[in-house]
C-alpha cells in the first residue's frame, strides 16, 4: 500500500505551498488556485495555449482550440514556471522566438484567486495574427456590457467575415468595442448572469505599450455559435493611428466570478514590481508624474490630457477646473495632448524625471476654440466625435444599413437641425446633402467655412459649394487602410478643412451649402469612400 502510495505520488509532480498547486505531465501543466471557486488551469508545455479552464467543477474552455496569443504562440514554444519565495504567486514564462513570433508571454497565478495576470512583452510584432490574447469559452453566451451587438451565431455575412446579419439586425465582434480609456472591464456571460469571465485594465500599465492613445477601441467579444471569443487587444490594424509600440504589455487580469461583474479597481498590480519580468518598469522609484492645469477647453465636455512617445502612452480625465495629475510615466520626454472631449486643443512637450513631478500647464491653442468670430451657423461641437448627428447614437453598435438606421439622405436639412444631418456622407449613398439657412441680409465681407472631421475612408474628403461657389477640393488626407464607420470605429486624424467664401456670395434670404464627398477611390454603398463629422461652421 505504501509502495502504491509512493509511485503514484512520483508518477506526476506537484508543488504545493500556501494551497496552489502545480501538477505535471508530460504535456502540460495544471494550475489550483486552492480557490473557492475551485478554479483549474491546465496549460499546454508545448504550446502555452490554455487546454482547460475549469470553474466550480465545470470546463469553459472550448475543446477544439486552445486559447492563446495571437493565432497561438505553436510548437517549440519554451514553457516553464517559477514560484515566489512566499509561496503563493505562480509565474508561468512562454517563449517563443521564431520568424512569427519574438516575445515573452506571461501568465501569473495567486493562491486563492479565480484570477490569471497577464503581461506580453514584445520584441517584435507577431508577422502571424495579431498582438492579442483570445480566449475561447464555451457555456457563456451573453456579453457585457453591451449584450448581443457581438453575438453573430446563426448570423448570414453581409461585409467580409466580419458584419452578420442576425434576426433582421447587424451585429460585429466590433461592435463590443469601447475607448481604451473608458474601458476597464468586460465579460463573457451566461443568460442568467451568474458566471462572469472577463478581462480587465486595472490601471495605466494594462495600456502604456499598445498604441491609438485614450480613444482606440478595437474587439472585446464576440460569440459566434460554438464558443464566445473574449479578446485583449494590445496592438492592432483596425484604424491605426500610430506605430506599434513594443515592450511589457502589462500587467491585464482575466477573472471569473459568481458574484458579478468585478471591479477593474479591486485587482491588485503593485506585486508585479517584485516579479522581475523581462520589460517591466517598476512604479515605485522608477517614474515619475505630470501635474497641471488645463485652460482654454469648456466644462462642458470631458477634459482629456495625453502624453506619449515612441515606447509609450498614458492619460487621465482633468477636473471640471481643469487640474489633472498623470499616471507614473518612465522618465523621458513625451508629446503632451490636451483635448476637449476627443477634439485636439493644444499639442507641448513635457520631460519627466523619476521620483518626481513635473508641473506643466496647457492652453488650449486650436483655431475653433480660440478664434473670435461671429457665427452665421454651427451643426455639431467641437468635441472630435460625430455626436448629435443623424445615425450617431446607433454607430458604435450596428451596421449603416441596419433597419434601425434612420435614412442617410435627408436631401436638406435647416442650418439648426444637428440631429438631422447624417453623421458620415457616402460617395455612393448620399452625396450632395444640402444645409439651408436665411440670412436677413447679405455678407460683404469674407466668410469661412470650416468642416472638422474625425475619419475619413478611402481618401475621401467634403468639398463644399455656398450657393454659387464652389470651394476648391482639398488634398486627399492620410491614407488609414482600414475599414471604419461600417466596423463601428468613428476616430482618425481628425481632419479639418477651411473654404474662404468670397464676400458677396451670401445673400440676404435663403442660402445653401452643399457638400460632396470626393475621392480618387470608389466602392459600393457604405464601403464607398466617405467622411465622418464632427463640425460644420459658417462664420465671419
Amino acid at each position: 500500500m505504501l509502495r502504491s502510495t509512493l509511485f503514484s505520488l512520483l508518477s506526476v509532480w506537484a508543488g504545493a505551498v500556501s494551497g496552489i498547486t502545480v501538477t505535471s505531465t508530460s504535456s502540460s501543466y495544471t494550475v489550483d488556485t486552492a480557490s473557492s471557486y475551485n478554479f483549474v488551469v491546465t496549460i499546454s508545455r508545448s504550446t502555452c495555449d490554455i487546454t482547460s479552464l475549469k470553474f466550480y467543477g465545470i470546463e469553459y474552455q472550448y475543446q477544439s482550440q486552445g486559447s492563446h496569443i495571437a493565432s497561438g504562440l505553436g510548437s517549440g514554444t519554451s514553457v516553464s514556471y517559477t514560484t515566489s519565495s512566499s509561496g503563493d504567486t505562480v509565474i508561468f514564462a512562454c517563449t517563443q522566438s521564431s520568424s512569427s513570433f519574438d516575445l515573452t508571454h506571461y501568465m501569473v497565478f495567486r493562491n486563492g484567486a479565480a484570477n490569471i495576470w497577464m503581461g506580453t512583452s514584445t520584441n517584435a510584432e507577431p508577422s502571424v495574427g495579431e498582438l492579442r490574447y483570445i480566449f475561447r469559452l464555451t457555456g457563456l453566451t451573453s456579453a457585457y456590457p453591451h449584450g448581443d451587438v457581438s453575438n453573430t451565431a446563426g448570423g448570414t455575412a453581409i461585409e467580409g467575415s466580419d458584419v452578420y446579419l442576425v434576426n433582421g439586425q447587424t451585429r460585429s465582434k466590433f461592435y463590443s468595442s469601447d475607448r481604451f480609456i473608458d474601458e476597464s472591464v468586460y465579460c463573457a456571460t451566461d443568460s442568467g448572469a451568474s458566471v462572469h469571465a472577463c478581462f480587465l485594465r486595472p490601471n495605466h500599465q494594462a495600456t502604456e505599450k499598445s498604441s491609438g492613445g485614450p480613444f482606440f477601441r478595437d474587439i472585446s467579444l464576440n460569440y459566434g455559435g460554438d464558443y464566445h471569443s473574449v479578446t485583449y487587444y494590445m496592438n492592432s490594424g483596425h484604424v491605426p493611428t500610430e506605430a506599434y509600440r513594443q515592450g511589457f504589455h502589462g500587467p491585464y487580469v482575466f477573472a471569473m466570478t459568481r458574484s458579478g461583474v468585478p471591479a477593474a479597481s479591486s485587482i491588485d498590480v503593485s506585486f508585479f514590481d517584485s516579479l522581475n519580468l523581462k520589460g517591466y518598469v517598476p512604479v515605485s522609484g522608477k517614474r515619475g508624474y505630470v501635474k497641471g492645469t488645463a485652460t482654454g477647453v469648456s466644462s462642458s465636455f470631458p477634459i482629456v490630457v495625453h502624453w506619449y512617445n515612441n515606447d509609450y502612452q498614458f492619460w487621465a480625465y482633468a477636473s471640471s477646473s481643469g487640474a489633472y495629475t498623470s499616471p507614473p510615466m518612465p522618465a523621458g520626454s513625451y508629446t503632451m495632448k490636451l483635448y476637449q472631449d476627443e477634439f485636439l486643443a493644444a499639442t507641448q512637450t513635457v520631460s519627466v524625471s523619476a521620483g518626481s513631478t513635473a508641473t506643466s500647464n496647457i492652453a488650449a491653442t486650436a483655431a475653433a476654440l480660440t478664434q473670435s468670430r461671429t457665427t452665421i451657423f454651427k451643426l455639431g461641437d467641437y468635441d472630435g466625435k460625430p455626436t448629435g448627428f443623424l445615425n450617431a447614437a446607433n454607430q458604435l453598435r450596428m451596421h449603416p444599413s441596419d433597419s434601425r438606421m434612420s435614412n442617410w439622405s435627408p436631401s436638406s436639412v435647416s442650418s439648426s437641425a444637428t440631429s438631422s444631418w447624417p453623421m458620415a456622407l457616402f460617395k455612393g449613398v448620399n452625396n450632395g446633402q444640402k444645409i439651408t439657412f436665411s440670412l436677413s441680409s447679405a455678407v460683404s465681407s469674407t466668410a469661412t467655412l470650416r468642416i472638422a472631421t474625425t475619419l475619413s475612408y478611402a481618401g475621401a474628403r467634403p468639398q463644399a459649394t455656398v450657393n454659387s461657389y464652389t470651394c476648391a477640393a482639398p488634398a486627399a488626407p492620410t491614407k488609414i487602410d482600414s475599414r471604419g464607420v461600417t466596423r463601428g470605429a468613428y476616430r482618425g486624424y481628425g481632419e479639418i478643412y477651411e473654404c474662404a467664401v468670397p464676400a458677396g456670395t451670401l445673400v440676404s434670404g435663403t442660402n445653401t451649402v452643399t457638400i460632396n464627398v470626393v475621392s480618387g477611390s470608389s466602392g459600393d454603398a457604405y464601403l464607398s469612400p466617405n467622411v465622418i463629422f464632427d463640425t460644420i461652421e459658417l462664420f465671419r
